[in-house]
């Protein structure tokens, strides 16, 4: 799949929804496509006290309840249409799921595709392979 595809896939999820008091969900979407050419999608869900999921780990449990690991690309957007890398945790999460998933193109602003491996450098875990 175009990187524009995974995109509009990402974009089309967003459904931004206020839940209970100072939570909400949907504003954020995530696309990923698996090493078979899987296309899976998820969406935040923040709730207070730091509580609640980034879209690329919804879309990623997606992924997993279809038996698949590998993560060809990966993209999420927020409901503006910018293109969010992914934080930190999102991006070991997707590293421990998969040691292939070192080479998965993560989606950056301007459509820039890097290898996760470019945005975790000097691996903690390094040490163990």
């Amino acid at each position: 799949m175009d990187k524009q595809a995974l995109y509009d896939a990402a974009y089309s999820t967003i459904n931004h929804k206020k839940l209970r008091k100072f939570g909400e969900s949907g504003h954020v979407a995530c696309a990923l496509e698996t090493a078979t050419g899987a296309i899976y999608t998820g969406i935040c869900i923040d709730l207070p006290c730091s509580i609640g999921i980034c879209a690329e780990q919804a879309a990623i449990a997606e992924m997993i309840k279809h038996n698949e690991t590998q993560i060809r690309q990966i993209v999420a957007v927020h409901e503006d249409g910018n293109i969010l890398p992914p934080c930190g945790r999102c991006r070991e999460f997707i590293a421990q799921i998969d040691d292939r998933n070192a080479d998965t193109i993560v989606l950056l602003p301007s459509m820039r595709g890097v290898p996760l491996r470019q945005l975790l450098p000097e691996r903690w875990d390094a040490l163990w392979d």
